[in-house]
């Protein structure tokens, strides 16, 4: 019944799954990073900085992670040029659509580190400035520690969203699964089968990861 699976053999079925796997954790990783840096920005005590974190986040969660992946390979490449280092085409895609998802995750990320910013006592931000410290160091010693680990939960349900959007580098022309999913639909008759097969492939990759995370919520939960 699975003998389709057979004929598809660049990329094959473990290797398109591969590449979305690779896609969510460089992506997630760059998201966190970059969305981090825009929550300081946010809550930060110089307005430049505030209204510059304030407007990109607004923006971009506006904007279709469609267009913002095509903007990247389109606009980014064709028009400006930019290859980022790849002289390779589909290096270069995969790179791009690293950059894409990345851009476009972090303000989610950004919305929810701010939301356990927020549910750190005020007083506690007060106490370390009144010992000397920095924003700065207020802001990685004291307010992060503790807004991590009250937002592992949201945090985790932007990583499944991020392995959902990953089907959407395809539009590029990423071998992810998606793109597999849609070549073989397009040469086989079995379109029901094909889409349980990938639905399935993405629950095993997504549920895991959603368990653990939530349970690593709450034997992380900051009491008060």
């Amino acid at each position: 019944m699975f003998d389709f699976l057979s004929e598809y053999n660049d990329p094959t079925l473990l290797g398109a799954f591969w590449m979305t796997v690779k896609l969510t954790v460089l992506s997630g990783l760059g998201s966190l990073i970059w969305g981090t840096l825009l929550a300081a920005m946010r809550v930060s005590p110089v307005p430049l900085m505030r209204g510059f974190g304030t407007a990109y986040v607004n923006i971009v969660r506006n904007i279709p992670l469609t267009v913002i992946i095509i903007f990247t390979s389109l606009g980014l490449a064709d028009v400006f040029g930019v290859t980022m280092g790849a002289t390779d085409f589909k290096v270069q895609g995969f790179r791009l659509a690293i950059l894409g998802l990345v851009g476009y995750t972090a303000a989610f990320v950004c919305e929810a580190i701010r939301s356990g910013i927020n549910t750190v006592p005020l007083g506690q931000a007060e106490a370390a400035r009144a010992i000397g410290l920095t924003f700065s160091q207020t802001l990685r010693l004291v307010i992060l520690p503790q807004a991590f680990r009250s937002v592992i939960g949201p945090l985790a349900n932007v990583l499944i969203a991020l392995t959902k959007n990953t089907t959407v580098a395809a539009a590029i022309g990423v071998a992810e699964a998606a793109y597999l999913m849609k070549e073989m639909i397009e040469n086989e008759a079995q379109t029901l089968l094909i889409g349980a097969v990938f639905a399935f492939g993405f629950v095993v990759l997504t549920l895991p990861t959603g368990l653990f995370l939530g349970w690593l919520s709450k034997r992380l939960a900051v009491k008060r």
